[in-house]
């Protein structure tokens, strides 16, 4: 019988040469992170000097200013009184119980984090759409961010930045993008092929057939990406707590390591109301351009 010792010797072997790559990836991104951290730091200076502006201004700014301009904020997008009834009496329970300044803190760090999802999201998502191997090439990547555990997100960008504002901005936008572009890559696609040969036979360019024809079909499927985009950005507002975020996430923390119900209870609430009033309100702006949209094609 042929000696077979070495497969009682290959998983050590194994165990060694995984460790061996493990400790080689550590001390490169060690390295990496060094040599370049101050540069990369330096880099995202402009954004944290607009997010601690933006988010002083919520704070600074009196509650009822802010509340006013919410709730006009919500009729611009929603033409809808219940729904800026509901938003204004959701933020003055919010404010009743204590919680205004996190939650201005959170508003703060969501938009900035949607804003930036939507302005890297939805160029990547045409680029997809106009190219068969660009999204052969992307679409890897979204599976990969979308199945990662979140707390991964952490690790190297804790690592490269520290802890503070800009790492759990990196992290939601990691964790939020995924959808937007998704989305825009399926609506545009979805876009009939006849109505592209009419444009480009009444002589549209390229240009034109993008932000005149897709873009305007293709908003209700984008704007859900949008929907859903805001969602995963604030489910991943505890989290981000864990590197010095402040806002909602920090006393659901602290209700959890200190055992405090009504604490996690109420600021969790408190997300929750976020989550419906941005919910409710993205979706009523994606309904009513979506009947304009309609109106306009059977008017012509």
């Amino acid at each position: 019988m042929a000696d077979q010792s070495w497969l009682t010797e290959f998983p050590d072997m194994s165990r060694r040469e995984l460790l061996g790559i493990r400790k080689t990836l550590d001390g490169a991104y060690r390295d990496f992170s060094r040599a370049y951290g101050d540069q990369i730091e330096a880099f995202f200076d402009p954004l944290l000097s607009f997010l601690v502006w933006f988010e002083n201004l919520l704070l600074n700014t009196p509650w009822w200013l802010v509340l006013g301009v919410l709730a006009g904020l919500v009729y611009f997008m929603s033409r809808s009184w219940k729904l800026c009834v509901g938003v204004s009496l959701s933020l003055l329970a919010i404010g009743y119980f204590g919680m205004w300044d996190n939650t201005m803190r959170t508003l703060s760090i969501i938009t900035v984090c949607t804003f930036l999802a939507i302005i890297i999201g939805i160029p990547v998502g045409i680029m997809m759409a106009r190219s068969n191997r660009t999204q052969s090439i992307i679409t890897p990547f979204l599976d990969i961010m979308q199945t990662m555990p979140a707390f991964v997100y952490l690790i190297p960008v804790v690592m490269l930045l520290g802890i503070g504002k800009i790492p759990g901005v990196i992290a939601v936008v990691i964790y939020a993008i995924p959808p937007v572009i998704r989305l825009t890559n399926l609506g545009i696609r979805l876009v009939p092929h006849e109505t592209l040969e009419a444009a480009t036979a009444y002589g549209a360019t390229p240009k034109q057939r993008l932000f005149g024809v897709q873009l305007p079909l293709a908003m209700p499927t984008i704007m859900a990406g949008i929907n859903q985009t805001i969602m995963m950005a604030l489910a991943m507002v505890v989290i981000a707590s864990m590197i010095g975020v402040k806002g909602l996430g920090q006393p659901v923390l602290k209700s959890i390591t200190n055992q405090y119900f009504t604490l996690g209870l109420l600021n969790g609430l408190a997300i929750v109301a976020l989550a419906i009033m941005f919910d409710r309100v993205s979706q009523s702006y994606a309904k009513r351009t979506q009947k304009h949209l309609g109106g306009d094609q059977n008017g012509q």
